[in-house]
């Protein structure tokens, strides 16, 4: 059974996981990291896929702003575990994120990415031509799609990071879950 829902606390491990099986380590190097880094994701968009229970695919999105004062979501990264990704996981995973940030009220969507593959959801680089991002990429993949027609109309600039900052973790509160076996991966052998 596969099911689409909101990523938790407990998917971080299987998350990275895939994202290393899809990306590798050089995934923390992408221009994009820059502007997810120490940053919490956009509420309500850190989706998760699972078949029978397990996590096999995964796409955040992110509050930037697309120039001064016209905020956005960039998009990514978006995984599907590599035996599964023939069975149009990602183009549903893909289509549940983007309805659900147009639910929210989001008017317009960033990502970097293959342009052939995310045409289909109406991501061109038409709109995309005057803003830049905080490091090297290629053009041709900064995409942008607007869930409200028009939104990025004359949008220039750099896109940066807008989203809230990530909560400090509580390690005493980490060390205790680890030690009562309430974390998942780590084991209670202090």
């Amino acid at each position: 059974m596969i099911t689409i829902r909101e990523e938790s606390f407990h998917d971080v491990e299987a998350r990275e996981a895939l994202l290393d099986t899809c990306f590798g380590p050089a995934r923390f190097q992408k221009t994009c990291e820059r502007l997810r880094e120490g940053r919490k994701p956009a509420d309500g968009l850190a989706l998760a896929i699972e078949r029978d229970g397990e996590l096999v695919g995964t796409v955040r999105l992110w509050h930037v702003s697309a120039g001064p004062n016209r905020p956005a979501l960039m998009l990514g990264p978006i995984a599907v575990d590599p035996a599964l990704q023939s069975l149009g996981l990602g183009a549903r995973l893909m289509r549940e994120a983007l309805q659900r940030a147009a639910d929210l009220g989001h008017k317009a969507v960033l990502l970097v990415g293959d342009a052939p593959y995310y045409e289909r959801f109406g991501f061109s680089s038409d709109k995309t031509g005057s803003l830049w991002l905080p490091g090297p990429y290629e053009r041709n993949r900064f995409l942008a799609l607007e869930l409200e027609a028009g939104f990025l109309n004359g949008a220039r600039g750099l896109v940066a990071a807008t989203g809230a900052f990530e909560d400090k973790p509580d390690l005493t509160a980490l060390v205790a879950a680890a030690a009562q076996g309430q974390l998942p991966g780590l084991r209670s052998s202090f």
